[in-house]
């Protein structure tokens, strides 16, 4: 099976997963828990996970899962995967409980520590992205089917759009801020922030904070192949994948940028 044919199949389980969120996002009770890292858990994170995995389960092409909901893999175990999913269930889940709609379902295929098929879905604006490497990217609305091309821009071009999160905006991010040419902010929330980018509506997604690999494997790959990239903050080096630390690296996501 090509990538492109398994990322559209990988929709299905993605969209899957949505609808579930959804009629738990219609509730009053999201039961939310509070993980050891402090950060917020649903019922419909674990609902929505339960249904990815079963449904890459049921697949024709069989690889491990390294979900954010799943019990943690070893490194002694993963690094010797050649293929393995990457699942962020339910990204967003601060967004999810506030009711602001910018929550998404993330499924990413890893080879060799590089994302080569990712799968994005937002459910409350029912926008399905996927893309495969070397096959392009592409967004689903309404029945429709349209290809993802980042217009090409110049970082000294003034009044580029920055995708900045509500709630991470710091002293470093400030800082690249000041070195552009009057920046004009974006909000967003969850891996929308790569989407974005992807469709044009901002040009640079500075993340000096931190992520993990789940967070931003699935729209790596939608960027890549709408024309944009992904690069570590420090080293200027791809994000890599399958580390064993599966926290990110500060990076930079960029949109089609010319040097």
């Amino acid at each position: 099976m090509n990538l492109k044919d398994l990322a559209i199949e990988v929709c299905d389980i993605a969209k899957a997963a949505g609808d579930a969120i959804m009629k738990i996002y219609g509730t009053e009770d999201f039961q939310v828990e509070t993980k050891g890292d402090e950060s917020p858990l649903t019922i419909a994170d674990k609902t929505a996970n339960g249904i990815i995995c079963e449904g890459l389960e049921k697949l024709s092409v069989q690889y491990p899962i390294v979900s954010e909901e799943n019990k943690a893999i070893s490194y002694e175990v993963r690094k010797d995967f050649e293929y393995n999913w990457l699942v962020d269930p339910l990204d967003g889940t601060k967004e999810f409980i506030k009711r602001n709609g910018e929550f998404t379902v993330n499924i990413a295929l890893i080879k060799n520590g590089k994302p080569v098929l990712g799968v994005v879905y937002a459910p409350v604006m029912d926008e399905m992205y996927y893309a495969a490497d070397g096959e392009g990217a592409y967004i689903v609305k309404d029945g429709q089917t349209e290809q993802l091309k980042a217009p090409a821009f110049k970082m000294s071009d003034a009044g580029l759009g920055v995708v900045a999160s509500r709630s991470h905006l710091n002293e470093e991010t400030q800082a690249f801020l000041d070195n552009m040419n009057e920046p004009q902010i974006v909000p967003k929330g969850s891996s929308l922030k790569f989407l974005i980018l992807a469709k044009g509506g901002a040009h640079v997604y500075p993340r000096i904070a931190p992520t993990m690999e789940w967070d931003t494997g699935a729209a790596h790959v939608v960027l890549a192949e709408a024309g944009g990239k992904v690069i570590q903050y420090e080293s200027k080096e791809n994000l890599q994948y399958n580390k064993e630390n599966l926290l990110n690296p500060y990076f930079v996501a960029y949109g089609n940028v010319k040097e």
